[in-house]
């Protein structure tokens, strides 16, 4: 990726010869953005939308290099604002394109046949092991730039191209759509278009609005049907292939960790080549004005990306833009969220009350026909006009471990089985099994999963059980089902040992960084001599209890602040340890790792709602998140890099971040706590651990911010270095983690002070 800077010559960005690793993401704009702002109200410019006039960097627009306005603010509802900086310019030219991209043709070029020439190349080295390729191509930019370069690096009988429809996406993408399928049948190019047999409109009623940790849309509307359609055009269920994909580093932190080969992180088993990973939207954008590729018109409407209409990850301005284009089409799920959620108030859809939406607590029609007890140790699930056969789904594990049994009756069914055995794995897929049965709608997304084929629901759900490997990817989904996930009420969720305890743990006295610096300078001396005010010392003594740093009867340092110390207390390692005891001890800490996605800025407003959904009052979610701010400007955030807190926009941004662990015994030792905690559940499946939602227990990857292919390697080096604590295996098919059952917590800690 080149450096570019604004060319006043041509009105153009221009590279540079120097490479550069953070791009600003510049972008084109049109007259009928520019419109909607009310700069033809402050300049003059021919109204045409041929060609750009303008970039922008995110809120900034410059004209030849120089800014102009800056635009602030913006949501659902409410126009941006508009900051003119500029009052000597009168009138505004268009940009050169044609001199623009002959300043840029040479390294432009050595970038296209770069990555012409690896495709190419990973195409060669792949073919004879692949069933087959294709482009997965959505109608936006990076995609039309993605399909022109696959086009010029293999033949055009090596790939095909399939278009994911949700049925939710811009009109104008649909547009870009039928231009590139009849341009890619005039070429001999095969252009497909998978789709599930449920429509949005039913989709959003079944399961109830998707939200940013519900997310059942992109598996339900574009991930499994284009498995499937794979599956159909193929003729073969377990088929391997690789897909071409146009993901950027630049356009999120998530996506800025992906590496340009992977196997399996999009879908199980599968390829994926992210071809152009490392170009910026710069050079995208001069590629497409280079090449004249096709322009989706609602970049021209100040839309920033092409999606769907209305998606729970998009906010701010970027929804007003959507509203502001496609309003008749935007409004339909604006009144999907209306009809389906209880919450009456204008304010839960135009301050994203809906986009925090964690079970079906909000929703008209939450989950009503499944019930657990326990009576006398004994766990009884009872499914009320089960909505599948859980014969069928039986058919997918080879046998449990425990006892059961299943009474059917006319309208219900009613599962028994021992208490004690509430928190295993096996017991989650026992749960799964009649979560199925509830609320099963053969969305299809069991049957992708399934590589053998043995899921179908071509005439109602069967179960091959000859085909049937027991596997259990049928089962790899938010509890087993992504419908009773989305409709579920809260007392089914994974938060049982947090009930009835209060977040508002440390009230607007958290922690500071000289607190604890004084404390492990001398603990005995810091707890006698109690240097601070009657709430702030409770505040902090609440913290070292929950930290296991002070025991909470004696009130004496513990031996494990004693090892703290000895490791070396500001050191990440030490710091580590502090961070997964305060997460088991602590609700608030639970509840800030469960709730801020790592990498994600959250304005303090949308926390403060996210914390009021689910009962805290208006004072206590202030002082939670101003207690965020507070714990990340001590060591955890300092040292250990837990998060931070920023203003940007003249909002205050929260930001949850991987944490810095180089030492993999805190890993091992986050894993004794988790397996503890859920009750001896010491065997694990890394992707579902990295999914998990549902348990009495914290995800490792989840206290630490870890993905998959770091934890992968730590889990690695453990298994080699404490084989006696670990093992963990990785392949194509097989991925399974084992802790030694006679093995505890506390003989982890043991390890640090060999």
């Amino acid at each position: 990726m080149y450096r570019y800077k604004f060319d006043d010559e041509t009105g153009g960005i221009l590279l540079t010869d120097t490479e550069e690793q953070l791009s600003k993401e510049p972008r084109p704009i049109f007259a009928e953005e520019m419109n909607i702002l009310g700069f033809d109200r402050r300049w003059k410019y021919q109204n045409q939308n041929d060609v750009p006039y303008l970039w922008a960097e995110s809120g900034n627009y410059f004209y030849r290099g120089q800014k102009i306005a800056v635009l602030k603010g913006g949501a659902l509802y409410e126009r941006p604002q508009i900051e003119f900086v500029d009052d000597s310019l009168k009138t505004l030219q268009p940009i050169d394109l044609k001199a623009m991209t002959e300043k840029n043709q040479e390294l432009l070029e050595n970038l296209r046949q770069a990555t012409i020439k690896r495709i190419y190349n990973y195409w060669r080295r792949k073919q004879k092991n692949l069933d087959c390729f294709h482009v997965a191509f959505s109608g936006g930019k990076d995609s039309v730039v993605l399909l022109d370069l696959v086009k010029h690096a293999l033949p055009k009988s090596a790939f095909i191209v399939v278009f994911g429809d949700t049925h939710m996406e811009f009109p104008d993408t649909y547009k870009i759509i039928d231009a590139v399928e009849k341009q890619c049948r005039a070429e001999n190019i095969e252009f497909y278009r998978a789709e599930s047999e449920l429509l949005p409109a039913d989709t959003w009623e079944l399961f109830g609005p998707p939200s940013k940790t519900l997310r059942w849309c992109c598996s339900v509307h574009k991930a499994a049907p284009q498995t499937l359609k794979l599956r159909e055009i193929l003729g073969k269920p377990n088929f391997i292939g690789a897909d071409f994909v146009g993901v950027r580093a630049q356009e999120s932190l998530r996506r800025a960790e992906y590496d340009v080969e992977n196997v399996g992180r999009k879908q199980r088993g599968q390829y994926s080549h992210n071809s152009i990973l490392e170009w910026s939207s710069a050079e995208i954008w001069l590629y497409i004005f280079a090449h004249d590729l096709p322009i989706n018109a609602a970049y021209k409407k100040g839309n920033s990306r092409a999606g769907c209409l209305l998606c729970p990850m998009s906010t701010g301005r970027a929804n007003f833009f959507r509203r502001n284009a496609y309003s008749r089409e935007v409004e339909k799920f604006i009144d999907h969220i209306r009809e389906n959620v209880t919450d009456s108030e204008e304010s839960y859809i135009t301050n994203g009350g809906w986009l925090n939406r964690r079970n079906g607590r909000d929703l008209e029609k939450p989950l009503d026909n499944y019930k657990e007890q326990i009576i006398e140790d004994y766990l009884y699930i009872t499914v009320t006009n089960p909505k599948s056969n859980w014969r069928e789904w039986i058919k997918t594990v080879n046998e449990f471990d425990f006892p059961y049994e299943v009474e059917e009756l006319a309208d219900k069914i009613v599962a028994k089985v021992r208490a004690v055995h509430n928190n295993t794995l096996a017991m989650k897929i026992f749960k799964s099994i009649f979560h199925k049965s509830a609320t099963c709608i053969g969305c299809r997304v069991c049957e992708s999963n399934c590589q053998r084929g043995a899921i179908s629901f071509n005439d109602g759900l069967y179960i091959d059980g000859e085909k049937c490997v027991h596997c259990l990817q049928c089962h790899d989904l938010a509890a087993g089902c992504l419908v009773f996930d989305s409709r579920k009420l809260p007392d089914e969720g994974g938060n049982r040992n947090l009930k009835n305890k209060s977040l508002n743990t440390f009230a607007d006295h958290a922690p500071k960084s000289e607190w604890i610096r004084d404390f492990f300078a001398n603990p005995q001396a810091f707890l006698e001599k109690n240097p601070l005010g009657i709430m702030q010392i409770a505040k902090f003594r609440r913290f070292l209890y929950d930290a296991e740093l002070v025991d909470r009867k004696s009130k004496l340092p513990t031996e494990f602040a004693g090892l703290v110390k000895k490791i070396g207390w500001n050191t990440s390692t030490a710091l580590g340890l502090i961070l997964v005891n305060l997460v088991y001890n602590n609700p608030q800490m639970r509840w800030y790792v469960e709730n801020l996605r790592v990498g994600e800025g959250i304005a303090r407003e949308i926390v403060e709602e996210k914390l009021r959904a689910v009962g805290v009052s208006v004072k206590d979610s202030k002082s939670i998140v101003k207690a965020f701010r507070r714990l990340c400007e001590t060591q955890l955030g300092t040292e250990l890099n837990f998060g931070t807190v920023t203003i940007e926009n003249r909002k205050h941004i929260l930001r949850r971040l991987q944490v810095k662990i180089d030492d993999g015994r805190v890993i091992l030792y986050a894993f004794y706590k988790f397996a503890e905690v859920a009750g001896g559940w010491y065997q694990f499946n890394l992707t579902r651990l990295i999914k998990d939602s549902n348990s009495a227990g914290v995800s490792p990857t989840k206290i630490f911010g870890i993905e998959y292919e770091d934890m992968q390697q730590f889990l690695n080096g453990l298994s080699a270095n404490y084989p006696e604590y670990i093992s963990a295996t990785f392949t194509h098919d097989l991925e399974k983690i084992s802790l030694v059952s006679e093995k505890n917590s506390q003989d982890v800690l043991n390890l640090f002070d060999l």
